[in-house]
């Protein structure tokens, strides 16, 4: 299996460092971040967010994939600190940098929404 293969983590348990072994998970900081994905993966949405926001690439979001919380797929989104699980209608594909690309659709479409943690903070912080 190769370190380039997109599926790895799918056919494997993941875990390559000793380090890794060791802890029984994946560390993900130790990639580099800076690798763009596969642009023709992205979604209809995210590149018109991207033509929205002036960018001509995904940067904030390279190192965003899909993970999994209590063996369910989801989403890490930092700003609350916690996992975000994939609606169960949702089906996904065997590809990795599909689910990546899936990943960092729901986590845009959920910091937008009115149902975002952040949202209470602003109204209860807003200054102006």
């Amino acid at each position: 299996m190769s370190q380039n293969d997109v599926d790895k983590y799918l056919n494997s348990d993941g875990l390559d460092s000793s380090r890794e072994k060791d802890i029984g998970q994946h560390i993900g900081y130790r990639y580099d971040v800076n690798l763009v994905p596969d642009m023709d993966r992205c979604s209809p949405f995210l590149l018109k967010y991207m033509g929205k926001m002036g960018w001509a690439d995904l940067n904030w979001l390279e190192d965003v994939h899909m993970g999994y919380e209590e063996g369910k797929p989801a989403v890490f989104d930092r700003n609350i600190n916690g996992w975000v699980q994939v609606p169960e209608d949702i089906t996904l594909p065997d590809n990795q940098q599909d689910r990546d690309m899936i990943a960092r659709e729901l986590l845009i479409k959920f910091q937008m929404s009115k149902s975002h943690p952040m949202v209470d903070l602003v109204k209860a912080y807003k200054k102006f």
